[in-house]
């Protein structure tokens, strides 16, 4: 899979997407401190899903209908490296939401 991790993912996260056989461009080595829009274009160029923590993203593509190819929202309680690295290392694990 081809990726764009924006500068919230942290090292151990892009390191192990690396290590499963992912492209990753990771923005804090790539561009750190780009504006949204510009992380999306190089997205969106690269032909790259966008893995973020930031909502801002959101308002891009839904709200204001720009062009992607992809972006996944990560929206979790606990967001160590740790934490979501069990969560994705465990595909079929459910999530223990509150109703």
């Amino acid at each position: 899979m081809r990726v764009v991790a924006d500068e919230n993912f942290d090292a151990p996260l892009v390191q192990w997407l690396r290590s499963q056989g992912h492209d990753v461009v990771w923005m804090v080595e790539k561009a750190r401190g780009s504006e949204d829009i510009a992380v999306l274009d190089q997205a969106r160029s690269e032909e790259r899903i966008i893995l973020t923590f930031d909502r801002d993203f959101g308002e891009l593509v839904f709200h204001r209908q720009l062009k992607a190819s992809g972006v996944v929202l990560f929206r979790l309680r606990a967001r160590s490296a740790r934490s979501l690295l069990e969560r994705v290392q465990a595909p079929g694990r459910k999530s223990k939401r509150s109703p």
